[in-house]
């Protein structure tokens, strides 16, 4: 049974600026963003583009700006609503209190479509053209965020059987209770392998949509099935079904890109110009 290993969640502090392991993985992730958008650019039909200027390296310069702020407010507006309604309905301005944490996915993946629709309109461009570009590209962000959830030893797993060789001790949690590290199990399903299955499509002529509904999909389904071994928030509880927030946000999501990939698939491959 392992013992988490109680890192400092102050990465380096100079004078009375301290900065954060959490702050360090969300620089992680968004540089990842910038250095794979650049290497999908080698991609079709966007090196073709490229080439003919009709999609280049400040434009992904330019979806990362409206990224972060898609990320930030969607998902601290996400968190409230989603997770807090009744609290955040009685203190409205606390929502504006980022420094005391609270994001959701699901919340940012929606700031980032909307994000992403505005630079389309923005563009002129479709929009679907503008997430198929992405999708293959936030993986490794999300899996940058989970390192950053160990390090700071919250959103736990569940108990497990102790002589599991890898279930793990959160002396945050309150309990010495042997639990799964989900936070790895996250970083593993939805990070490191959702990446090398959407890369390993993207890579290849695709119908429009399909790619952003295999982000759906994939996210969907391994985030629903890690949240079986991931703690359910202590206000909320399992919900109907015995399923969690998570698991119950994440249906829509696997619907919404089946539809997706099922409408692509009857579209020819390739973007409009």
């Amino acid at each position: 049974m392992l013992i988490h290993p109680q890192f400092d969640p102050v990465a380096l502090a100079l004078g009375p600026v301290s900065i954060h392991w959490y702050g360090i993985t969300y620089l992680v992730a968004f540089l990842l963003f910038l250095g794979l958008a650049r290497w999908r650019l080698s991609h079709p039909p966007y090196a073709a583009l490229n080439a003919q200027g009709l999609w280049t390296t400040k434009d992904i310069d330019d979806l990362m700006t409206y990224g972060v702020l898609g990320v930030v407010l969607g998902g601290r507006v996400g968190y409230c609503v989603f997770y807090k309604a009744g609290y955040y309905a009685e203190h409205p301005l606390e929502v504006l209190y980022l420094w005391q944490g609270g994001m959701s996915f699901h919340g940012g993946m929606l700031g980032v479509i909307g994000a992403l629709a505005v630079f389309a309109w923005q563009r002129q461009r479709p929009w679907l053209w503008v997430t198929d570009f992405v999708a293959p590209c936030v993986p490794t962000g999300l899996a940058a965020g989970r390192v950053g959830n160990f390090i700071n030893g919250e959103l736990w797993g569940r108990a497990a059987d102790p002589s599991l060789p890898w279930a793990m001790v959160f002396p945050q949690s309150g309990s010495l209770v042997p639990r799964h590290p989900s936070q790895v199990y996250q970083f593993l399903l939805e990070g490191l392998l959702l990446f090398a299955l959407l890369w390993w499509q993207a890579r290849k002529p695709q119908p429009v949509g399909r790619v952003s509904g295999y982000f759906l999909v994939g996210y969907g389904a391994m985030r629903f099935v890690a949240e079986y071994f991931r703690e359910p928030d202590a206000h909320l509880g399992l919900l109907a079904l015995g399923l969690s927030m998570g698991q119950w946000l994440c249906v829509p999501m696997v619907v919404i890109g089946v539809v997706m990939a099922w409408w692509a698939g009857r579209q020819a491959p390739g973007h409009p110009h």
